[in-house]
């Protein structure tokens, strides 16, 4: 079984699109296993604050590296796992890097919000760091999704024909 953790600070945001149509059979066959951990619960701040002005100044927050550490160690099994952060600085996702992240038994989504977060977190917690496109969007919540199907569908039994995979180039009718 293929494990998918996403750390976030909206553990419910992607609910129904996991539980509809070929993730929802996959997860029922035990092909894959989607789990969200909400960040907050690794704060040790009483109001279990997740975010903080920049380290050296800057506009905005970002999301400390604490909660986001503690996380990732507390959910990362001893089996072959990825650590992956969302970033516009990253390798541009395709299909070959699906095919690539397919080997991994875990992949771990570092989901960020506000600015982005603390860089520490590319330097020290995440294996990789991967961009979805040339844009910005509020969270890493909709790459993770984006990654979790598109990774899903090489694995064996997630869709009904191989065929599916096949790439078709061209514009919509």
């Amino acid at each position: 079984m293929k494990l998918f953790d996403i750390t976030t600070i909206f553990p419910k945001i992607l609910d129904s699109y996991f539980n509809e149509s070929i993730l929802k059979r996959a997860q029922e066959k035990k092909l894959i296993k989607i789990v969200t951990h909400n960040l907050r619960d690794f704060s040790e701040e009483r109001h279990k604050k997740v975010d903080d002005s920049p380290y050296g100044g800057g506009p905005g927050m970002v999301m400390q590296i604490g909660p986001i550490e503690k996380a990732v160690r507390a959910i990362k099994s001893k089996t072959k796992s990825r650590t992956i952060l969302f970033s516009t600085r990253g390798q541009k996702f395709d299909a070959e890097m699906a095919k690539r992240l397919v080997k991994y038994n875990q992949l771990i989504f570092i989901c960020g919000r506000y600015e982005g977060v603390d860089e520490r977190v590319a330097k020290y917690v995440a294996d990789e760091e991967i961009s979805i496109g040339d844009f910005v969007l509020s969270g890493g919540e909709l790459p993770a999704a984006m990654v979790i199907e598109a990774v899903a569908r090489f694995i064996p039994g997630v869709l009904g024909k191989y065929e599916s995979l096949e790439e078709v180039k061209g514009s919509y009718p």
